[in-house]
């Protein structure tokens, strides 16, 4: 009788860990499904910036997916520090750094992605506001 009870009892502490680990995994794909989808957001939005309109600094935010998805974008022009001593004004079009923020669910550190890009302007843009 104790041989079935100690039996019952490894078969029982298995499956504990055999279902926690599944419990684990359903997770992971949860996260890498979330994280997949809020990528192809993000280089669609990045896609799109400076093709139906001009480029201008500023921040804009919005969401995807019905609100499951919230971003947020900052463009501003690029410095270079090396070059910021000898040029005053800039001449011609001029670099734009696009800083884009896409959170879900809680928001939390692995429910964030933050994607940075370069675009070329005009420098007529770069002091207007959205």
């Amino acid at each position: 009788m104790i041989e079935v009870i100690v039996a019952f009892a490894l078969l029982a502490a298995a499956l504990t860990l055999l279902l926690g680990t599944l419990s684990g995994a359903t997770r992971q794909v949860r996260w890498s499904g979330d994280a997949g989808r809020a990528a192809l957001h993000a280089q669609s939005l990045l896609d799109t910036v400076g093709i139906t309109e001009p480029l201008k600094a500023g921040e804009r935010q919005g969401d995807f997916d019905d609100g499951r998805y919230r971003w947020s974008l900052r463009v501003s022009p690029w410095e270079d520090a090396a070059l910021a001593n000898r040029l005053r004004e800039p001449v011609g079009p001029i670099l734009y750094e696009l800083d884009l923020d896409v959170r879900w669910g809680d928001g939390g550190p692995r429910e964030h992605l933050q994607l940075q890009s370069l675009r070329l302007g005009s420098a007529d843009s770069a002091g207007a506001a959205p």
